[in-house]
């Protein structure tokens, strides 16, 4: 009876300090894996006006749940935790988005906060992601984002990386590296579309499905721009010099390019598009395509006419050849524009385009673009807090699963501190 005592003494000392040594175990992990604050980044209160687009009483408010802390990936990564803390809606919403999976080119080389903002806020687990990362980027930079993309079965790095020089045909390339890995995925998905990082979507998931699968844009690509005006011509018609990461120069009168290939028309307009699978399977496979693509390498901002062009060609698939301007993809306010457009920038122009503050929302959720352009969540974050909530807030109306709380970025209050789930 005694040995039955002593042995029973022994296992239940045993077992203490074996859940003593777990829990030890346990709470060092959760600290290591715990974000650092930090010191630059605090919990901002919506702006006023930007309460004003709640829709709420009087007597609510919306209450951030959360500040961004682009910590994590400073160390090891918790991927369970940082998709939790940093609200990643990890199922598909509706059906009809688990039918029609999207795939994204992001062009990123600075502000980790604002990428990391911009990928939740247009994350679904049945879209696929590639991101391409400029040479340039610092190393730290670099790692935090193979960091990030490493917590996501759908989201990868460009297996070929560009040192991006602004107007060249390095930055044209880094989204063609883009799409030669997009056609390998397992993904099916059906467009593309491309977007930098100081981009910031205005339509949900299910009103881009809707909008790009609509009467007009079923099966069609979706690239904005006209025939080019005389005033451009000289972009194609003078060869250029790319400095790699630096400036693009003409060299002069005395180096005129031959015509276009297969006597295209050029077309010039915006660089970024939606764009059908069946065309880019054609990009990479078309001889007009590919003569195209190595006469445009001495041109000046080749992205600009590239794919306009391409989409004006009667054999290439979802072309649009009677297209202009159509195609609602970007909320852009250019200096030029003040008066006729918009009433002007309460942010700041930078090379002629505005850095939104949180006065152009309202101009913003009207416009009801496919996406804004351009953000700077270090010099106008709240501009970026206020339509990142408007646009989750929307997101999770037009749900049809149950909503987790976890991708709640914000819930209302009543002024008088008594808390209700928003």
């Amino acid at each position: 009876m005694l040995q039955l005592e002593s042995a029973k003494c022994s296992f239940l000392l045993c077992l203490g300090i074996c859940i003593f040594i777990c829990s030890i175990i346990y709470l060092k992990a959760r600290t290591s894996y715990a974000p650092t604050a930090l010191s630059h980044l605090k919990c901002r209160p919506f702006p006023d006006n930007c309460q004003a687009l709640s829709n709420n009483s009087s007597y609510k408010r919306w209450q951030r749940m959360e500040c961004l802390n682009i910590g994590y990936f400073d160390g090891p990564m918790n991927c369970y935790r940082m998709q939790t803390d940093f609200h990643f809606i990890m199922e598909p919403l509706s059906r009809e988005e688990a039918d029609y999976p999207l795939a994204f080119i992001i062009t990123i080389h600075k502000e980790l906060e604002m990428f990391v903002r911009l990928l939740r806020a247009i994350y679904a687990p049945q879209n696929i992601y590639c991101i391409h990362v400029d040479v340039k980027a610092p190393e730290n930079y670099k790692t935090s984002v193979r960091r990030l993309a490493g917590c996501f079965p759908n989201v990868f790095l460009a297996s070929v990386s560009e040192r991006v020089t602004y107007a060249g045909f390095s930055r044209l390339k880094a989204d063609m590296n883009c799409m030669e890995d997009l056609l390998k995925s397992a993904v099916k998905w059906k467009k593309v579309i491309n977007l930098c990082g100081q981009d910031f979507p205005i339509k949900s998931n299910l009103e881009l499905i809707r909008y790009m699968q609509g009467a007009e844009w079923r099966d069609i690509n979706m690239t904005p721009g006209v025939k080019q005006p005389e005033y451009m011509q000289h972009r194609t018609q003078m060869q250029h010099m790319e400095v790699i990461g630096d400036y693009v120069a003409s060299k002069g009168q005395g180096h005129r390019k031959d015509p276009p290939p297969h006597n295209l028309q050029i077309y010039f307009g915006t660089a970024y598009y939606s764009l059908t699978r069946a065309f880019v399977e054609y990009v990479f496979k078309s001889s007009v395509a590919k003569d195209l693509l190595e006469w445009s390498k001495d041109t000046y901002s080749p992205d600009e006419h590239y794919w306009v062009t391409l989409n004006h060609v009667k054999e290439a698939p979802g072309s649009n050849i009677n297209g202009g301007w159509e195609g609602d993809i970007r909320a852009i306010k250019w200096k030029d524009q003040e008066g006729i457009v918009h009433q002007g920038c309460n942010g700041r122009y930078v090379r002629d385009i505005c850095i939104y503050g949180t006065e152009d929302i309202p101009w913003i959720i009207e416009k009801n673009s496919m996406f804004a352009n351009k953000f700077e969540s270090t010099v106008a974050p709240e501009a970026l807090d206020c339509l990142e909530q408007w646009h989750r807030h929307k997101v999770l109306q037009q749900a049809m699963v149950p909503i987790q709380s976890t991708w709640q970025l914000a819930m209302e209050v009543n002024i008088s501190s008594a808390i209700t789930v928003g």
